[in-house]
């Protein structure tokens, strides 16, 4: 990619990104003015819009951000892990497996920390599996690698409807809203912030490796590359950015299959352009869909990860049919 069209592609990612926060912040039950959003900002607003703003609408806004971010990561290495276009967190089990840990260690009463702990195992133990398992005692191929992702999805999604069943009445719909994707109570974007530049950093660090481990393990081999190593990393990073993001705001799908895709249509496959591409576009993304959910039917809320899922399944079947025309 030309060096003019790269600064021409983050000068928009950027914009693009600042607009949607912009947005987030101005949006909601109770709008606010462009003007009066930045006055906010800077603590020149009235005390209740500008609490509004710094108390709940900017940590909300930068926290789908940073889980957005993320999840374009996540799909940005397991695609590369797998060596399939259609892997990402959430068809792969990888979320689903997060989600039902978390809900374990929530339903015993365990703490904060020990919930992100038991998500980060459980987005472990299934990417395991079918790293494993699509593996096998040969190469990956696309069918398995889908067949053992659809399984263990349907295996973790029966598990979490055991373990709803199980729980208390006045925590059914909390729980509920929370695997279909809920930014409600995430409000310390810290954290998120924090694993997103971790993540991104390493990842780009990476990045010429993954250029490498993408042609194959056999190519990467011969040029010398330390194909273990390089694959137990990406496997770690993806699992803990996976397991951040559904501690956060619960399963959202689709985000880490479509941006990399899109990204990919647009700016080649030079990782060094697509991990950072990559997560701004999905955090981008994701504070857009949660915009719309605060405020299609406001003051009512829509879950966000039903938003993503109307946004990505239809997108994820242009941009298939599309590139089978050009086969």
């Amino acid at each position: 990619m030309k060096p003019a069209r790269q600064t021409g592609l983050f000068t928009a990612l950027l914009l693009l990104a600042l607009a949607a926060l912009l947005a987030a912040i101005a949006s909601g039950s109770t709008d606010l003015g462009f003007f009066e959003s930045l006055s906010a900002l800077t603590g020149n607003a009235p005390p209740a819009a500008t609490e509004l703003v710094l108390e709940l609408r900017l940590p909300r806004a930068l926290s789908a951000f940073a889980v957005g971010g993320m999840l374009a990561i996540a799909g940005v290495l397991m695609q590369v892990l797998l060596r399939n276009p259609l892997a990402e967190p959430y068809i792969l089990g990888s979320s689903g497996g997060a989600a039902v840990f978390a809900l374990l260690a929530i339903l015993f009463g365990l703490s904060s920390i020990l919930v992100d702990a038991a998500a980060f195992g459980g987005a472990l133990f299934a990417t395991l599996i079918v790293f494993s398992v699509a593996h096998g005692t040969g190469s990956w191929t696309p069918t398995r690698l889908l067949l053992t992702g659809i399984v263990l999805a349907s295996g973790f999604g029966a598990a979490t409807t055991l373990l709803l069943a199980l729980s208390p009445d006045q925590h059914l719909r909390g729980m509920l809203f929370w695997l279909m994707g809920d930014l409600s109570f995430a409000l310390e974007p810290g954290r998120s912030l924090l694993v997103l530049i971790i993540v991104a950093a390493i990842s780009m660090a990476l990045a010429r490796h993954l250029n490498v481990l993408a042609r194959g393990e056999l190519q990467a081999s011969i040029v010398g590359l330390p194909v273990r190593g390089v694959r137990y990393s990406v496997f770690v990073l993806a699992s803990l950015a996976t397991a951040i993001a559904v501690t956060t705001v619960g399963v959202i799908g689709f985000i880490g299959l479509v941006v990399p895709h899109l990204i990919r249509l647009v700016a080649g496959s030079d990782h060094r352009i697509v991990i950072p591409a990559s997560a701004l576009a999905g955090g981008t993304l994701l504070v857009l869909a949660d915009t719309l959910a605060r405020t299609v039917l406001a003051p009512r809320q829509l879950p966000v990860g039903a938003l993503t899922a109307a946004v990505g399944v239809p997108l994820f079947l242009i941009l298939i049919s599309k590139s089978a025309r050009y086969r």
